[in-house]
């Protein structure tokens, strides 16, 4: 037994259905090894990867479409990496990446349950030097903007993995740190587009939730 209860959700986006294994609930919790504190994770943020968010759902919708062709794209802070499986399914060339040290775990059983090939994955902490910078045209991300620091690390994060040209999708749910971090995504040459998003299929306008959309050199 692993310490944990999973759960199977069955998730549609467009015409296409995904099979995801989550956590059973946000009580769940097991780090045997110290692992999960090692890494900075508490016992209250524990599940949090294992759960599927609406933002990590509205990315999946955002991502359908996209050109994908000559991308290198990496998912932050991935979770259940449901954008990742999308944009794997349409054959894109994608790393999902996140902290959890379960994570990569998840996105393996769950590539193999929707048939999809092994998606890349980087344990990638917001904090860390990146050793070969500037690799991504395409970085997305679902409601990481949810504590104070988080615009400052994201930001020196994205300088360092963002190709020169590159483009950067975010859904966030309506946190009040957008404002701090769209200003610094500003100051390394990103020009924003906010665009108001339902982050459910019965939420009424005006929607409280953005996909934003930052551009450079394109």
């Amino acid at each position: 037994m692993p310490g944990y209860e999973t759960r199977k959700l069955d998730v549609r986006v467009g015409a296409r259905e995904y099979r995801l294994r989550a956590l059973s609930d946000h009580m769940q919790y097991a780090d045997p090894d110290g692992e999960a504190r090692r890494a900075g994770i508490c016992s209250a943020s524990w599940s949090l990867f294992g759960q599927l968010w609406p933002a990590s759902r509205a990315l999946a919708q955002a991502v359908k479409h996209i050109d994908i062709a000559n991308r290198r794209i990496i998912e932050l802070g991935c979770g259940l990496a449901l954008p990742s499986l999308l944009l794997k399914s349409r054959g894109a060339d994608v790393t999902a990446s996140d902290h959890h040290p379960l994570s990569e775990r998840f996105l393996d059983y769950n590539a193999v349950l929707n048939s999809l090939p092994p998606i890349p994955y980087r344990d990638l902490p917001w904090t860390k030097k990146i050793r070969k910078p500037r690799q991504y045209d395409l970085i997305v991300g679902s409601d990481v903007l949810y504590e104070r620091n988080h615009p400052g690390m994201l930001a020196l994060l994205i300088e360092q993995l963002a190709a020169p040209v590159a483009k950067v999708m975010i859904t966030c749910p309506g946190r009040g740190y957008r404002n701090r971090f769209s200003r610094l995504m500003e100051e390394m040459g990103f020009e924003l587009t906010a665009t108001p998003m339902a982050f459910s299929e019965d939420e009424p306008a005006p929607y409280r939730g953005r996909l934003l959309s930052y551009r450079r050199g394109l």
